[in-house]
């Protein structure tokens, strides 16, 4: 968001991106992905890092292969390190990293999301107390019982009643901060 005088203005696009998501919530996944695609191919690989990490995190979701959604992860997570200083990129670390575990769980990859559950974990103090980041916390303990050390195959039943190793989509509160 910017500032004008002393007001808030929304960002256009990050408003658009809004839209698009709720599109895909709404369940029109191919749909979603291709107004997604559309949007990304406007910003280009040079546009704002905040708008190619939002991006890139809601494209990740719009795909079922875990290579195609580990790919959008990397840049989405890419994108916000361009961005690392401001208060809106830290708060998203816990989730970008989450995601990024939660892809590496489905690739069978359990040192690597083990290493980006420990990262989200770290992150994780940069969030509020509030509903968004208790629900971003619980997902991180979730994913870490899911990773327990010690394992031998390294990786918890995805049938635990946990929700399995899928991604991490309680990103609502972020979605009204942006």
């Amino acid at each position: 968001m910017a500032e004008r005088q002393g007001q808030t203005v929304p960002d256009a696009l990050l408003t658009r991106i809004g839209q698009v998501v709720m599109l895909h919530h709404g369940g029109d996944r191919e749909e979603a992905r291709r107004r997604l695609l559309a949007l990304w191919t406007e910003v280009g690989e040079d546009g704002a890092p905040l708008h190619r990490c939002t991006l890139a995190h809601y494209l990740a979701d719009t795909h079922d292969d875990p290579s195609d959604e580990l790919a959008w992860d990397l840049r989405a997570l890419s994108a916000a390190q361009e961005h690392a200083g401001s208060v809106e990129v830290r708060a998203l670390y816990p989730s970008l990293h989450l995601n990024l575990a939660a892809d590496y769980v489905r690739l069978g990859r359990a040192e690597a999301a083990r290493s980006h559950v420990r990262r989200a974990r770290t992150a994780a103090v940069a969030l509020r107390d509030d509903s968004y980041g208790d629900g971003v916390r619980a997902a991180i303990s979730r994913m870490e019982l899911r990773l327990g050390e010690g394992r031998d195959e390294g990786l918890a039943d995805p049938g635990d009643g946990g929700g399995g190793p899928g991604r991490w989509e309680g990103h609502g509160e972020w979605e009204r901060e942006w």
